[in-house]
């Protein structure tokens, strides 16, 4: 009995493993999943996310 419930416990092991081998990698690049979440945002919060993302910039004329 024992031996039939591990030759289960396998199988289904080995399913799910070429399951999972066949999808591929489903995350998807930081940038673009970056952008698209930026393109779902409104507007407003949009303006937010970019500012904050966007490196700060000298009010100075000089850059110092």
């Amino acid at each position: 009995m024992i031996p039939v419930i591990i030759g289960v416990v396998a199988l289904v092991a080995i399913f799910f493993a070429v399951r999972v081998i066949k999808a591929g990698p489903r995350g998807e690049p930081g940038v673009v999943s970056f952008r698209k979440h930026i393109d779902a945002l409104s507007p407003e919060a949009r303006r937010e996310v970019m500012d904050r993302v966007r490196p700060p910039q000298s009010d100075k004329p000089d850059g110092k």
